[in-house]
């Protein structure tokens, strides 16, 4: 479970990289730049989520330990 977060973290990180090449600076909010700062927003989340459960999932373990 530990490497499948850790591989779907990478996976999003590299759509963050993937669409930050996709922007268009000068009209951010328009055609593909504007999807590509959608995608950039929700694979942060994704990212954030991802943590989360891993941290949880710690907690759970050192709880369960002792």
């Amino acid at each position: 479970m530990k490497i499948f977060i850790y591989i779907l973290i990478a996976m999003a990180l590299g759509l963050i990289i993937f669409n930050a090449t996709q922007l268009d600076f000068d009209n951010l909010t328009q055609g593909n730049s504007l999807v590509a700062l959608i995608g950039i927003v929700a694979s942060l989340c994704a990212v954030c989520i991802l943590i989360i459960f891993r941290m949880a999932k710690n907690i759970e373990e050192k709880t369960r330990n002792h």
